[in-house]
């Protein structure tokens, strides 16, 4: 009796009452709303003009379930729960769509969720090798500590590339940092070995878009850049020849004289100096050391590149695929599918003063954003028209965090913080070792046999479709007050954020009468109703 009133309490707040503090519209204060608004209607009528010159005739626009669910993946790195949904779907604020998405952008969630992405973005490791993992790791603490704060994306990308970060550099003593930021900076340079062309190989493909390792042993056979351009853009980090394994623990000022913006090319015997890839080289001076050289040239307003190609990441994000695609390899092979669009993108987030909520606020208020992923019609199917919403795999972290907001289940562990600690969570393991922990899959939606089989016959799923143990199928089975047809429409908004169709009514009706009276037995039906659910291609794809 005190477990059905309990049940009956709990199933009160989650399945039926609406979180009406939760995602109710906003009036939003923010004096950066109008430029967003302009912003997002000039994307939209580039992105129309190309559709009426290339005959593209795009999706209909997403019902509220499917945009609630997408913009949840998206930002938060979860599908919403059973209250957020009916307090969503009920909400007769013509605005909602906007008040969600600056809603979800102001969570912790969201600093999170953003972080794990960058390091994803940012370090393509394995767990194979642990010592850089664990630099990465504690590069994800940082970012989620700036995205929490929402610290501009120049500003974010200033602080990493002038970190005064060094360690025994040609026996010099220095002094211990005050900076608690240090340790965490100290990790980006030990994700990348320490070595001058391995910081520079990711700082050209992450901040600037260009893949220039192509070019580290010989000239880039299909881009103009060449093997003195490379070293050249790797002698920005030419101090770091001298150092032992990069350390956090001491730091000190880095005189910009010859030995520290030099590098030898391997394996000759020629010595270059650091140039940018514009050609042109720094007015060298003992008041800037090289890295600070190169940060002032790549966030210079006059170098579109870095514009372009932080823009074009979070369109990539969002949208499933770049204006430039793959990100990391314009040229002239691989031009932008709607070049307008693109400068548009990139000069709205200049003017924004690289604000990620405000580029993101943007990209979701578009049309093309809001796009339906249900195909009417054969100009749809090239995801680079961007005619409608892209199928999307889901990381092993937003298949666990979904798995948690959809079942009820509780899993208090951090996700990074914790991660190698005795207190991490062994589910979240399995999922992100089985899904891939870091990024999504663009356009990709398939699963393999083996997280299909996890997802169907994994300890954690069998729990919360088991009756006896199961949160939110529990809640729902006991309340008295719920007919079957609200129990149904309970697990659908669980598992996929939208209510059964009339034939999905019909036919899990159907198999509930036929299991008979007994609620035992009614019971055990609801239950292989929410395990089909969890194990449908639906719940793991973002669309």
């Amino acid at each position: 009796m005190l477990r059905s009133c309990l049940f009956t309490l709990i199933v009160s707040a989650v399945c039926v009452a609406p979180a009406a503090a939760q995602l109710r519209g906003l009036d939003d204060p923010d004096p950066k709303l109008a430029k967003i608004r302009k912003l997002a209607a000039a994307l939209d009528r580039s992105l129309e003009s190309t559709w009426k010159e290339q005959g593209v005739i795009p999706a209909a626009t997403a019902d509220d379930g499917e945009y609630l669910r997408r913009v949840t993946l998206d930002l938060i790195g979860r599908t919403p729960r059973v209250a957020e949904a009916r307090d969503f779907l009920a909400d007769a604020n013509p605005d909602k769509r906007a008040a969600i998405v600056a809603k979800l952008l102001q969570t912790p969630a969201h600093a999170q969720h953003s972080a794990s992405l960058t390091r994803g973005d940012w370090f393509n490791l394995g767990m194979d090798d642990f010592r850089r993992f664990a630099a990465a790791n504690s590069m994800e603490i940082w970012l989620r500590r700036e995205y929490a704060a929402n610290t501009p994306q120049d500003e974010l990308v200033r602080k990493l590339l002038t970190a005064k970060v060094a360690v025994g550099q040609r026996g010099r003593a220095f002094e211990r940092s005050e900076d608690e930021e240090t340790p965490f900076l100290a990790a980006f340079y030990q994700a990348n070995d320490g070595k001058p062309e391995t910081i520079a190989a990711t700082v050209s493909r992450t901040f600037l878009g260009i893949k220039l390792e192509c070019a580290q042993c010989h000239d880039h056979p299909f881009a103009p850049y060449t093997r003195d351009q490379f070293w050249q853009f790797a002698a920005f980090f030419g101090e770091f020849t001298a150092l032992s394994p990069i350390s956090p623990s001491f730091v000190g000022p880095l005189y910009p004289q010859s030995d520290l913006n030099q590098i030898d090319i391997p394996n000759t015997p020629r010595t270059v100096t650091a140039q940018f890839l514009d050609g042109t080289e720094p007015e060298w001076s003992r008041d800037a050391t090289p890295r600070q050289e190169l940060a002032d040239w790549l966030l210079a307003p006059r170098n579109a590149y870095f514009a372009k190609n932080m823009a074009n990441r979070l369109w990539a994000q969002l949208i499933g695929i770049g204006i430039i695609d793959p990100i990391d390899e314009p040229g002239s092979d691989n031009l932008p599918s709607h070049p307008e669009l693109l400068d548009l993108l990139a000069q709205g987030y200049a003017q924004l003063g690289f604000d990620r909520h405000a580029l993101i606020r943007a990209i979701a208020m578009t049309r093309a954003y809001q796009l339906s992923s249900k195909q009417t019609d054969p100009s749809q199917a090239d995801p680079r028209k961007i005619a409608g919403a892209n199928l999307r795999g889901l990381t092993g972290h937003q298949v666990y965090d979904s798995f948690l907001a959809a079942t009820g289940r509780r899993d208090t562990s951090l996700r990074n913080e914790d991660f190698f600690s005795r207190n991490a969570s062994q589910g979240r393991l399995q999922f992100t070792v089985m899904f891939g922990s870091l990024l999504p899959k663009p356009t990709e939606s398939r699963t393999s046999i083996l997280q299909s089989l996890m997802l169907m016959n994994g300890k954690q799923v069998s729990e919360q479709t088991d009756p006896k143990t199961a949160t939110t199928l529990g809640a729902v089975i006991d309340a008295p007050f719920l007919t079957d047809e609200q129990r149904l429409e309970t697990l659908f908004l669980a598992a996929y954020t939208r209510l059964p169709t009339t034939g999905e009514q019909q036919k899990y009706l159907s198999l509930i009468d036929r299991a008979g009276t007994k609620p035992a037995d009614r019971a055990q039906a609801l239950a292989d109703v929410f395990w089909v659910l969890l194990n449908s291609p639906e719940f793991a794809v973002n669309h």
